[in-house]
């Protein structure tokens, strides 16, 4: 069995990408058009023009790897953004992969630490 141990930080690329790019491709277009580095250990997230195919790209500690998922039936739907680039949670990325819609979904009050000055 395959487990992904999710980084601390997971970003979308926002734009459509070309699904026949691999590692270099993608890992390219984290520097040149998301302006991150793709050797960090973050989780960047690809998805296809119709929506139905996605990939994620990694670091996993000795190399990049590359997941890539396609749907039979339906859109994996990303959240609108005007940055190229956009960073949500692991908890986002799991309800995508699941089918969540975020805009319809309802967040319930939760306590935030506030920040340390």
């Amino acid at each position: 069995m395959l487990s992904l141990a999710l980084p601390g930080r997971v970003f979308l690329y926002t734009p459509f990408a070309d699904m026949r790019r691999s590692f270099d491709g993608l890992a390219a277009i984290v520097r040149d058009q998301m302006g991150a580095d793709p050797l960090s250990g973050h989780l960047f997230v690809f998805r296809n023009r119709r929506g139905d195919r996605l990939k994620l790209l990694y670091w996993d500690e000795d190399g990049l790897a590359v997941w890539a998922k396609r749907l039979e039936e339906g859109v994996f739907q990303f959240p609108a953004a005007a940055a190229t680039g956009v960073e949500i949670t692991a908890t986002d990325l799991a309800l995508i992969l699941g089918g969540i819609d975020l805009h319809s979904a309802q967040r319930r009050k939760r306590y935030q630490r506030p920040p340390s000055a």
